[in-house]
């Protein structure tokens, strides 16, 4: 039997599942929510049913992760937990493999600000997640604010819930940063149309969107109350006499998205600027691992989908199938980098957000770790590197292993291998100890 595991069922993930298996190869698509869509399209938990097909010779596992990959005999061996995490009746299984592909996705990066660990305070993807799946306002009056287009469906969203979305505070100017690249503007340009779409909707719900403005500070005693809003220079330090302060019980915060890159990392495969490192075939510097979607680079579901058909067509063929070059899908990732390249220019997260911290700031919310800890360890200690950091200051041992903090602690810290470093974990995903202590049959391919 020829298998390719998939991990991640998002727009990447699905189409190399769907390119794969149209090659006549098995494949495993694994994926820990409860259906098909991932990050981009979520679907509604409460309705029956799932609006996205999978082919034949597709096996697809909800609610399962990923905890461990591990070199095997010709390839990987791919440990795989199957239900919710609190259930005693969760399933192992330890999938080999030749060819694996890894389309992981990426979570919302936000950064620190005085009040931030109030309840109330959202990123920008949990109050999409809320509104999508189960239909719930993480608030009744919201701010939503950060930077990139990512705030614009998240606003439409809370109002199609029944939120009030006061204002959408966009931290940088981005006409002025698309102007600066615009062949990428030009190989996005599909994208308008949908800018457009938005626009409309949040216009009929009175949503003003304000430029060079973040949230600098959160107010409130046991939960959120109100935020404090101020210009912001090109540097995004806060320009003086600018604050104005906001009534509202829900903030939205996003500010563009960091890779999930545990199982790349797991697999060694080579890191560059933050992301997983293909070629034209979407193949990683392992042999038999590829990768496609937000964990090579952040240029949205289109993107997305393009590279997942490669990186499914290159596995296939791995494993000794005939295939077809996708030469359509290879041109469509060649503008849609060109794009991808056009928004992280016209995105851009500036150093000014450390003047907003105070020394009582917490940096690491899960070790309640402050700002003027972990600059007073910096400034006294030989740190290294980002395990040096981790066992001076405690940022980064808490329940999310880094997963939120470690860009932002890395940063403040002056370290460069924050990528490799806060993602570098044997376990990949929370398991129990009677599991890792269960012999799990190992399901090779024949």
């Amino acid at each position: 039997m020829r298998r390719v595991v998939v991990v991640g069922a998002g727009p990447a993930g699905r189409a190399a599942a769907a390119a794969t298996a149209a090659h006549g190869v098995e494949v495993v698509l694994v994926d820990s929510a409860p259906k098909l869509g991932g990050q981009y399209d979520r679907q509604d938990t409460r309705e029956s049913g799932d609006r996205f097909a999978l082919p034949s010779g597709v096996e697809y596992l909800p609610d399962s992760v990923v905890w461990a990959v591990e070199p095997a005999p010709g390839g990987h061996r791919v440990h795989v937990r199957t239900g919710p995490a609190d259930s005693p009746e969760r399933a192992g299984r330890a999938l080999e493999t030749r060819a694996l592909v890894l389309a992981t996705g990426a979570y919302d990066r936000s950064l620190p600000f005085p009040g931030w660990d109030l309840p109330g305070v959202y990123t920008a993807g949990a109050a999409q997640a809320l509104a999508k799946s189960q239909g719930i306002a993480v608030g009744d009056r919201v701010i939503v604010a950060g930077t990139g287009p990512f705030l614009l469906p998240v606003a439409t969203v809370l109002c199609s819930v029944g939120a009030r979305v006061v204002a959408i505070l966009e931290a940088n100017d981005p006409v002025t940063g698309w102007m600066k690249r615009p062949g990428g503007a030009v190989a996005g340009w599909g994208k308008f149309g949908e800018l457009a779409r938005y626009s409309v909707l949040l216009g009929h719900h009175h949503v003003p969107m304000v430029r060079r403005s973040a949230v600098i500070a959160a107010n409130g005693t046991d939960r959120l109350e109100a935020v404090i809003a101020s210009r912001l220079d090109h540097d995004w330090n806060p320009v003086a006499h600018t604050e104005r302060r906001f009534e509202v019980d829900a903030v939205a915060i996003g500010f563009g998205f960091t890779p999930q890159l545990e199982l790349a990392v797991a697999a060694r495969c080579d890191i560059e600027g933050g992301f997983v490192a293909v070629n034209a075939a979407q193949a990683t510097s392992v042999p038999g691992v590829f990768a496609a979607g937000e964990i090579t680079g952040i240029g949205g579901a289109e993107l997305a989908t393009h590279e997942g058909t490669i990186a499914g067509t290159a596995a296939a063929k791995l494993l000794g199938a005939r295939v077809r070059v996708p030469f359509r899908a290879m041109r469509h990732v060649r503008s849609g980098r060109r794009f991808a390249a056009a928004l992280q220019s016209a995105y851009p997260v500036r150093p000014g957000w450390k003047g907003w911290l105070r020394d009582d700031t917490l940096v690491c919310r899960c070790e309640e770790v402050p700002y003027g800890e972990l600059r007073r360890a910096v400034g006294g200690l030989d740190i290294g590197g980002v395990r040096s950091l981790k066992l001076a200051t405690r940022a980064g041992l808490g329940l999310c292993q880094g997963r939120v903090c470690g860009r932002n602690v890395a940063e403040l810290a002056g370290l460069a291998d924050a990528a490799d470093g806060f993602s570098r974990r044997p376990v990949a995903a929370p398991v129990r100890l009677g599991e890792l202590a269960e012999d799990t049959p190992v399901e090779s391919e024949r």
